[in-house]
């Protein structure tokens, strides 16, 4: 692809979010979420590939679909209020909003054509969709939190920490993984948004740095799935090590950063007298860690300790980094100054 063209697409998805994050406006809204979308499948099918191919018209459809439920619940919402601010004043519009935007975000259930999607993307585009492509809509969501029907929210958000952590454990897909430990996470956000925004802001800021690092890390080694990954050990000794810690703070394992955000949501539903439900989800987030200590014991524990005797080209090859670092960093050693970053919230 063109670095004209390139630089076209990533300024108009920068600009569709910026738009939605900007706006008060339910119209202006949908055309930011349609210049994101728009700007996004080009970038999807620059491979030419038929799995590219394929995974561009999925994409294109389910948020075709998503876009016309969202626009259809704002001309009904502004059919009873008289306006076309964002905010949700009727229980029916309200739902249809909350649905369109859950397509948007891939949360249970409907969080199926995420998987087939990211499959048939490559490591730099499968980032972008599970970081990037989550602004908006969550902003959306932020901004009519308090219309919002908490017990469906903390039903969906719980159902999809339990599908995230169960449908990543028999993949050998690194991609589907994340996929799922997208749908993991989107699930925390959701069980908690309708109580805290704060929390909410932080567990997404949290996890847009520590996604990015586990796929520049991949991107570095070559790593498309599991077996690549046991050898990465070979390619980079440092660059595995630190893969290993960020797969537990994903994971949300102690003192790593991960385990702040979830830390703050099962004290909050605490606070909230949710008992089974803080339960339900510390239990299911096992489920997630165990597929993430997988990866890390595949990493560091099955690679003899010796480097080979003979130089292989492939063994040689730099592709250096510089935000890689950063991020490692973010992602695994923010919890000492996790009141610090609530009260920046």
């Amino acid at each position: 692809m063109s670095p004209y063209t390139t630089s076209i697409l990533l300024s108009s998805l920068s600009a569709g979010t910026i738009i939605v994050t900007s706006s008060n406006h339910w119209f202006m809204a949908w055309i930011g979420l349609e210049m994101n979308t728009l700007a996004m499948i080009p970038i999807m099918s620059k491979n030419h590939h038929p799995r590219a191919t394929e995974a561009a018209t999925k994409y294109f459809l389910t948020q075709a679909m998503a876009s016309a439920v969202l626009l259809f619940a704002t001309m009904t919402n502004a059919w009873y209020t008289g306006e076309w601010t964002i905010n949700m004043q009727t229980t029916m519009p309200t739902i249809m909003m909350t649905s369109a935007l859950m397509i948007k975000l891939a949360v249970f259930p409907f969080h199926f054509w995420l998987l087939d999607v990211i499959q048939g993307l490559d490591t730099t585009t499968s980032m972008i969709l599970l970081t990037w492509q989550k602004l908006a809509p969550m902003a959306l969501l932020i901004q009519v939190n308090s219309e919002l029907n908490s017990t469906m929210l903390i039903l969906l958000g719980t159902m999809s920490i339990i599908i995230g952590g169960w449908g990543g454990l028999n993949q050998p897909q690194l991609r589907k993984i994340m996929a799922y430990s997208s749908i993991a996470h989107l699930g925390w956000m959701m069980a908690v948004i309708t109580l805290s925004t704060n929390i909410t802001l932080m567990t997404l800021l949290l996890y847009m740095m520590m996604t990015p690092s586990i796929f520049l890390t991949m991107n570095n080694t070559s790593s498309a799935n599991i077996n690549k990954m046991a050898t990465s050990w070979m390619k980079n000794h440092t660059l595995s090590i630190m893969l290993m810690t960020t797969l537990m703070s994903l994971g949300g394992l102690p003192p790593m950063s991960g385990f702040m955000p979830k830390w703050f949501i099962l004290e909050e539903m605490v606070n909230q007298n949710m008992m089974i439900t803080a339960t339900t989800m510390a239990m299911s987030a096992l489920l997630s860690l165990f597929f993430y200590m997988r990866l890390s014991y595949l990493t560091s524990l099955t690679t003899s300790p010796s480097p080979m005797n003979s130089k292989f080209t492939w063994r040689l090859k730099s592709n250096p980094n510089s935000t890689l670092p950063t991020v490692i960093i973010l992602s695994s050693l923010l919890l000492p100054i996790s009141p610090t970053i609530m009260n920046m919230f």
